[in-house]
């Protein structure tokens, strides 16, 4: 062991533990960048990743810099003495190998891998090699059944003593898809328990939690999500916010900049979540057709097959439907763009998106049927009730209230001041609305980061239109945005017009 004088290097690294070394101290030791150390004071242990400092004014000779959270795990104050040594690599790297490898993980293995994410053992580029070892080398349903098992287990659990407790996923791919918002209220004014969680978006302009968080607040703790849910009997939430099933969070976060997303990991991350919530029942949207994340309707049954089998091993009921997933929905794209769709559906305002209405609708109703509030076949005629009686939109305004209020009138929902009208070069049909085109010339734009920006369609497919005719509105938050997103269009406009 090595005795070192501690340095508080004022830094907090948001998760991973870091400790830093003068360049010439790890040069006698012989420790380099990415080693592991363990640090020793009264009996407390912690083991980090080494960094190398240049400088000794950044690292004096003989001491240890510490981040804020390994300072906090040994509870260390600048001037404190401790003793360090080296460590090896943690145990999942090699099951991560093995992986890579295209071998199959053990229970034990990747629970491993599981614990050592969660509590911040692995490098972010160590838990990008295992997304993409689970991208490249599929998992297996048990496999996957082991994964969701494990990141449902590290983390809190929302406990709420009713049964039974409802929940929807969508697995995306399809823009504008905002079904969400509207089918909890809906359900939650029948009387359905609906804590929902949901993350920001990895590759599409918005997520629902990106979209919720126009209209309120969705950073809540785990005790304030149970007290809205008690009070309302459902929320909307960003699971990013809450310490259920944390690997999840900590996965999604390598895979953004990736732009991927394993089926695995989805798979064993909508479950997880799930499970965290303790639901006991799931509605399962799985969009499908060209243009969307699932193209064909083999891929999509497999899908179905896949989430039955894990929701069995984990004594869920799940329903899973497929959905036409060929073109976007609503007609708003990017978060306050969706966030004024939804109002004025739920206000049953005319400028409502009839699509999106109808097929929000079918999955309430089959929702209702699944938690006994209305007979088979009979779920959709009570959710259409629920909307055009108003009940639905004061359950969303009560929700929006108890989670922290921000916005509730739709045309006070701020978009961007910078727009472009992208118009038809030509008369006819439209053929085709490429959800891939859309999605990317809204990120362009500014979405889901910048709230206002987007894109808004005037037109779905097998309209009429006319040359010179409006297609769509792209907006932004400022002229370069904009900018970048009217070339963008020029080249991938995403509409096919004959």
């Amino acid at each position: 062991m090595v005795n070192f004088k501690v340095k508080d290097m004022d830094i907090s690294t948001g998760g991973p533990l870091v400790v830093y070394l003068n360049e010439k101290d790890a040069k006698i030791l012989d420790l380099h960048t990415s080693d592991r150390i363990k640090v020793y004071k009264n009996g407390r242990v912690e083991t980090a990743m080494i960094d190398i400092a240049r400088s000794a004014r950044a690292v004096p000779l003989g001491s240890i810099g510490l981040c804020e959270e390994v300072l906090k795990s040994i509870k260390a104050k600048s001037g404190d003495k401790v003793k360090a040594v080296l460590a090896g690599k943690p145990l999942s790297i090699e099951y991560i190998k093995r992986k890579l490898d295209g071998f199959s993980l053990s229970k034990a293995q990747i629970e491993q891998i599981v614990w050592d994410i969660v509590h911040h053992k692995l490098t972010d580029i160590e838990m990008t090699y295992f997304v993409a070892a689970s991208y490249s080398r599929n998992m297996t349903i048990k496999e996957t059944a082991y994964m969701t098992k494990a990141m449902a287990s590290q983390g809190d659990t929302l406990k709420i003593k009713k049964h039974p407790i409802m929940d929807k996923h969508c697995v995306g791919g399809v823009a504008g898809n905002r079904t969400t918002p509207i089918i909890v209220p809906i359900a939650a004014a029948a009387g359905l328990i609906v804590p929902k969680t949901s993350s920001r978006s990895i590759t599409s302009p918005a997520g629902t939690a990106d979209t919720m968080e126009v209209l309120t607040n969705v950073a809540l703790d785990i005790k304030k999500m149970e007290k809205v849910v008690l009070k309302t009997n459902a929320c909307m939430v960003c699971g990013g916010s809450l310490n259920l099933a944390p690997a999840d969070d900590m996965i999604i976060k390598v895979e953004k900049p990736l732009m991927i997303d394993a089926k695995s990991q989805l798979l064993a991350s909508v479950m997880a979540k799930k499970a965290s919530v303790s639901a006991t029942h799931v509605l399962v949207d799985i969009p499908f057709g060209r243009g969307s994340k699932i193209e064909s309707t083999e891929k999509a049954m497999i899908l179905k097959k896949d989430f039955e089998q894990i929701a069995r091993a984990l004594k869920m009921k799940v329903k899973v439907i497929l959905t036409d997933g060929k073109q976007p929905i609503g007609r708003g794209i990017g978060p306050a763009l969706e966030a004024r769709d939804l109002l004025y559906l739920l206000k049953n305002d005319e400028r409502m998106p009839m699509d999106l209405r109808k097929k929000s609708i079918t999955l309430a109703g089959t929702l209702l049927e699944m938690g006994r509030k209305a007979k088979p076949g009979r779920g959709g005629a009570l959710a259409q009730s629920l909307v055009e009686s108003g009940e639905a939109y004061k359950k969303m305004i009560e929700i929006i209230k108890a989670q922290g209020k921000k916005i509730t009138n739709p045309s006070r929902i701020k978009l961007g001041n910078y727009t472009y009208e992208h118009k038809a070069s030509r008369g006819g049909r439209v053929r085709h609305i490429s959800n891939e085109c859309v999605s990317k010339i809204a990120r362009i734009a500014g979405a889901p980061e910048d709230k206002g920006a987007g894109i808004y369609l005037h037109h779905h497919v097998g309209d009429k239109v006319k040359k010179g005719e409006k297609l769509f509105t792209i907006y932004a938050h400022s002229e370069q945005e904009l900018g970048f997103a009217v070339e963008a269009c020029s080249k991938i406009d995403g509409f096919v017009v004959r």
